[in-house]
């Protein structure tokens, strides 16, 4: 109506976006923080949180639909036992490994470095299995074709599923309409779940995927077998609660150059920690070695000052290893201690006790000591082996090699007969105990110092 009348426009308002909410996890432990820290309270690593976004809760109505759908009780007698019907994977290191054997709905993690052969690993039990059970393979990592070539050179069966994904809700899909008895997931770490911001590998991706495979597995009895990675300080990658998550953690490792394999288990809820597995990569994959012993002593050649054989206990397996050790005269004012196989503070300890009660010099020496072969020696009864190593080369004087150097704990004198008789050593002719012989010092008493004021009085006294 009046055309010349400027008309106000108002700013339009943009629409109201929700803010994103982020959380920090330490890739270490797992530990959740609301904003960045460089110091993990919980573990004191440094640098290790990871920004991810924190995910929306369900209602309490779904919530609370879902406990009430599983939280039926039940009496103890009436739950089944699963160590009744392990799987058997004809591995007989990896089965006595495990505690006996695959149990059905557990969830196994395998990490090593790049190379060591995780996924070769993982290929040999899937096949020793699909003879009679289902086995689904979801490599993530790999083509079908990729897998099928590699299933071919290590001579694998042909009756395994293959599942070419990395998307975790397709693979639980396949598991639920196969029913497999073992599903292998290669990896953890290039996997994801499309609900869940963040990259494959991220920390809250690899949390989300490894708790929906976890239950899928605890909820339709179904073995999982993961397959993960390592960085570059050994640890394994992603948060700390991947391990917490699993059932059974086992590590792969060994020499690049070499062609022996070590496999051990950290965690195991069905079993012991402390045995190991050795395999010996060839051409057609991973071949078990059935006796340790001589794979750490197979490179023995005579008698070498500061070389010795120790006995010692795998979980129940008594195997030998030999232990070397060097001392020469250190270049600096401080002398170094290096150590690998074996515990740093128990190698210091031990040369503490030679120079203190055997007048040795050595904290003018440096002082290496390790474990032939990459094997990890706990074990107290090692001791003695590693004290006569470190006095021959500090000696010059090589010790028999027949010799076991060992304490009861590993009964010596079983590990040597045994050894003996699989060509190992030859037949012992010495007992372990009497491997260093030292004479044992005269107990001197000590008194204590006198004052003078005493002495003055007792000076004083008129004698009778």
């Amino acid at each position: 109506m009046f055309p010349w009348r400027a008309t106000s426009v108002l700013p339009q308002k943009e629409p109201l976006v929700a803010k994103r909410q982020t959380t920090y996890y330490c890739g270490a432990c797992g530990f959740e923080a609301p904003k960045w820290i460089g110091r993990c309270p919980s573990c004191d690593a440094w640098n290790s949180f990871d920004e991810a976004p924190r995910l929306q809760k369900q209602s309490s109505s779904h919530a609370g639909r879902a406990a009430r759908s599983h939280a039926a009780p039940l009496r103890m007698a009436d739950v089944e036992n699963a160590a009744a019907r392990r799987l058997s994977t004809g591995i007989l290191d990896f089965d006595d490994l495990l505690g006996g054997g695959i149990v059905p709905g557990g969830v196994m993690l395998v990490a090593g470095p790049p190379g060591v052969g995780k996924s070769t690993l993982a290929l040999a039990v899937a096949s020793s299995l699909a003879g009679g059970s289902k086995i689904l393979y979801a490599c993530a990592e790999e083509s079908a074709a990729q897998t099928k070539l590699r299933a071919g050179r290590l001579a694998a069966s042909d009756e395994i599923l293959l599942a070419a994904s990395d998307d975790v809700e397709a693979i639980v899909a396949a598991a639920r309409e196969t029913r497999p008895a073992l599903l292998v997931v290669d990896s953890i770490q290039t996997v994801f779940l499309p609900g869940v911001d963040g990259a494959p590998g991220s920390v809250s991706q690899v949390r989300e995927c490894a708790q929906m495979l976890t239950r899928f597995g605890k909820e339709s009895g179904c073995a999982v077998l993961l397959v993960g990675h390592v960085t570059k300080d050994g640890s394994i990658a992603g948060p700390k609660v991947l391990e917490h998550l699993v059932d059974v953690v086992l590590s792969f490792d060994g020499e690049h150059l070499g062609v022996h394999r070590l496999l051990r288990a950290t965690k195991n809820r069905f079993g012991a920690t402390d045995g190991v597995c050795v395999f010996e990569m060839a051409e057609g994959g991973l071949r078990e070695v059935r006796d340790p012993s001589l794979v750490f002593l197979g490179e023995r050649r005579g008698a070498t000052p500061g070389a010795t054989v120790v006995a010692t206990l795998a979980g129940a397996r008594p195997l030998l290893a030999e232990v070397q050790a060097l001392v020469s005269a250190a270049g600096y004012s401080s002398p170094r201690r290096l150590v690998s196989g074996v515990d740093y503070n128990r190698v210091c300890m031990i040369v503490a006790v030679l120079e203190r009660r055997l007048g040795m010099q050595l904290s003018t020496n440096d002082v290496y000591a390790s474990v032939v072969g990459g094997l990890r020696v706990t074990e107290p009864a090692v001791d003695l082996g590693i004290a006569v190593a470190i006095v021959s080369a500090l000696r010059d004087r090589a010790i028999a090699h027949d010799v076991v150097c060992s304490a009861r704990s590993a009964s010596p004198a079983n590990c040597a007969k045994s050894a003996a008789r699989r060509g190992a050593l030859p037949k012992p002719r010495s007992s372990a105990s009497n491997a260093l012989s030292c004479p044992p010092r005269r107990a001197q008493s000590i008194r204590p110092p006198r004052s003078s004021s005493l002495r003055r009085e007792r000076s004083r006294k008129p004698s009778p």
